[in-house]
């Protein structure tokens, strides 16, 4: 799709005047240092926090993790453990082992210096193309184009209402004609990513999820009762110390629990010494 030049800037003028009256300023993975730098390490613990998680629950975890883990070095050098247990709460454990394995590769292949490539940023664990373009945008303030739930939403609402089966092709595509649109009339690439998940946001809450009218939309599946919170279940358990299978059966009775256990032996996410499971 072409679109038009006066479409593109009605469309910034609109994004530019939420962002300013609405945004969410005070996100603390929104405040730079004292030199101005972005941190990307603090960046990428954001981001994968904030994979299908809440804002308010990540918040206090994200002081948390960095009050234990100021720095890429300290997060290398801590047990998987640790970082587990530091973890609990927020769901989706892997994330955790993603982000401590990311901090031991940046430190064993990069000398402790954070990536600054896109090609560079996917080869840490946990991190695709689009985690990997979001850092690149909020830590570097690269024009780098990258989608998610948010930027689908958006998209769609203003340039493709009434359709439907809508693939990422053509949200790249108006993409590519918006940023650097924006970037001429003065808005950095890291605040118009920032204007782009906040009005996504308020979309969601106002007209619906118009991301459910993407082409690559997938139903998150209930958590209740999933092998997803039975995993959780096992990794919580396991936080407060060592446990035998049987006290993990008398206290999580599942017929799933045994192939749990063995997925997280097999992830590397727990270990079993002699009698007792523990967390790696």
């Amino acid at each position: 799709m072409q679109i038009s030049t006066s479409e593109i800037d009605d469309f910034i003028t609109t994004l530019s005047r939420y962002y300013d009256g609405h945004g969410r300023h005070d996100m603390l993975w929104r405040q730079a240092d004292s030199t101005g730098y972005f941190t990307p390490y603090k960046i990428m613990v954001s981001e994968l926090m904030l994979q299908q998680t809440q804002v308010a629950r990540v918040t206090e975890k994200y002081v948390d993790f960095l009050t234990t883990f100021p720095e890429v070095q300290s997060l290398a050098k801590a047990e998987l453990r640790e970082v587990l247990q530091l973890w609990n709460g927020l769901g989706y454990n892997r994330r955790a082992k993603f982000i401590w394995q990311a901090a031991r590769m940046v430190c064993e292949d990069h000398d402790g210096s954070f990536p600054d490539s896109l090609e560079s940023l996917v080869n840490l664990p946990g991190i695709g193309p689009n985690t990997a373009g979001a850092i690149m945008a909020y830590a570097y303030n690269q024009p780098v184009i990258f989608i998610e739930t948010n930027i689908r939403t958006v998209i769609i609402h203003h340039f493709y209402a009434g359709q439907t089966d809508i693939p990422d092709v053509d949200i790249r595509q108006a993409m590519e004609q918006i940023l650097p649109r924006a970037i001429e009339e003065g808005i950095e690439p890291r605040q118009f990513y920032w204007s782009m998940m906040d009005y996504g946001s308020h979309l969601k809450a106002t007209v619906g999820n118009l991301s459910r009218h993407s082409k690559h939309y997938a139903k998150q599946s209930t958590f209740e009762g999933s092998k997803r919170q039975l995993r959780g279940a096992v990794i919580r358990e396991l936080t407060t110390g060592a446990r035998t299978a049987e006290h993990l059966i008398q206290h999580l009775p599942d017929e799933r629990l045994t192939n749990v256990i063995n997925e997280l032996l097999h992830e590397g996410m727990i270990k079993r010494i002699d009698t007792l499971y523990k967390l790696s």
